[in-house]
């Protein structure tokens, strides 16, 4: 068995006293993993670091078995995280959600496609947080789970959204809310494009946790999200107290 693709490098892992092995998400193979000869040596560790963009070949004897990659480097990302502990932890905290929660070998092109476009969002830092965001929102209705932000599940406005219902995950308008505001979670002005601040950023990522932790993790039979997801979260409330 044999095929090449382009793909993100997930995660590492060391094999041996001198090879890697590497999770990487492909637009046409999906989640995959592989061991590279050699990955810990002067010439590929430099290359092997999370988020770089990698050309890939995999080999092996059988469709199952764990196979080896032959990896040249594309593009790297690490000079735009380098210098900031936020966009980093966000690196991170993206690269472990797809290698924790997708199954490996099924493919999702569009979302491959979406989160290239984050990956590469990093040299630009104002804008993406934002992007992130809207990232997890993708990352929830790939998976089954989308929000319905649109339009409000009552009355089908789409004027004065204010509140998500917890059990949909549906906008709600104010009007319709009434008496049970309350037990509703706050509509994220970031849903709009509209983040004009951190706070913002932080209020729309704790509405996609609430969803990631009731909907993903019951799912999956899990506890907890990846701790890399509790620690860019940290990292933003961080950044706003300073």
């Amino acid at each position: 068995m044999e095929w090449r693709d382009k793909g993100i490098l997930l995660a590492t892992k060391q094999f041996g006293e001198t090879s890697l092995i590497i999770d990487v998400f492909t637009p046409d193979h999906g989640k995959a993993s592989g061991v590279v000869r050699g990955g810990q040596s002067k010439k590929l560790k430099p290359i092997l670091q999370i988020g770089a963009q990698l050309d890939l070949t995999w080999k092996a004897r059988l469709q199952e078995h764990l196979g080896s990659f032959q990896v040249d480097l594309i593009r790297s990302r690490t000079a735009s995280v380098m210098n900031d502990r936020l966009l980093l932890a966000g690196m991170l905290s993206s690269a472990t959600l797809i290698n924790r929660f997708f199954p490996a070998g099924q493919v999702y092109k569009n979302f491959y496609k979406s989160s290239e476009n984050l990956f590469d969002l990093l040299q630009f830092p104002d804008i993406w947080l934002l992007a992130y965001f809207k990232w997890e929102l993708k990352f929830l209705e790939t998976l089954g789970f989308g929000l319905d932000l649109k339009t409000c599940a009552v009355t089908g406005s789409t004027e004065d959204l204010m509140f998500i219902s917890p059990k949909t995950g549906r906008a709600v308008s104010q009007a319709a809310a009434g008496e049970w505001s309350s037990r509703l979670l706050p509509f994220p002005v970031a849903a709009n494009g509209d983040a004009n601040s951190l706070e913002d950023i932080l209020e729309g990522l704790r509405v996609s946790q609430f969803f990631l932790e009731k909907k993903v993790l019951a799912t999956f039979g899990m506890e907890h999200l990846p701790a890399a997801r509790a620690r860019f979260i940290s990292s933003l409330e961080r950044k706003i107290k300073n």
